[in-house]
């Protein structure tokens, strides 16, 4: 069981594509729960969540933590197909709450009520190809991997 969780190879694509997508959500969540780069910070973005969009208080918690700590572990490579999954199914429903009703693409100009879902779609395939094929080399699955043999 184990193995098929942390199981990956030294494919240095799945590492580009893991830490790319790790960086980004770190960032993003490091708005949420520590309020850098301009970011409300957890208790503001909890507040946001809950009161300002109406999402329950666990599902806040819960998508935050998905960015903050699946962005750390993608970093790491550590548990990389949970944390993808995490981040992948936080912009599915970003995308069907929200995003969808914009339109597809982002709001470049302005000229549009909010954002649309291709930067989501991006980071989805990002995260499901590290979901499928894992976290690649350099990596603390694939470092524990090897341990177990």
């Amino acid at each position: 069981m184990l193995n098929k969780l942390i199981g990956t190879t030294d494919d240095y694509a799945l590492t580009v594509a893991r830490l790319t997508l790790g960086v980004v959500f770190f960032a993003h969540g490091a708005q949420k729960v520590l309020g850098w780069w301009g970011g409300y910070g957890f208790a503001g973005t909890m507040h946001f969540f809950t009161a300002g969009m109406g999402i329950p208080a666990p599902l806040a918690f819960l998508a935050i933590m998905a960015e903050f700590l699946g962005g750390l572990g993608l970093i790491a490579g550590a548990l990389s197909r949970v944390a993808a999954l995490g981040i992948f199914v936080n912009m599915a429903v970003a995308i069907a709450t929200v995003h969808r009703h914009n339109g597809f693409f982002m709001n470049w100009f302005g000229n549009q009520k909010g954002e649309g879902y291709e930067y989501h779609l991006l980071a989805m395939a990002l995260a499901a190809v590290i979901v499928l094929r894992g976290a690649g080399a350099l990596s603390a699955d694939r470092a524990v991997q090897r341990k177990l043999g």
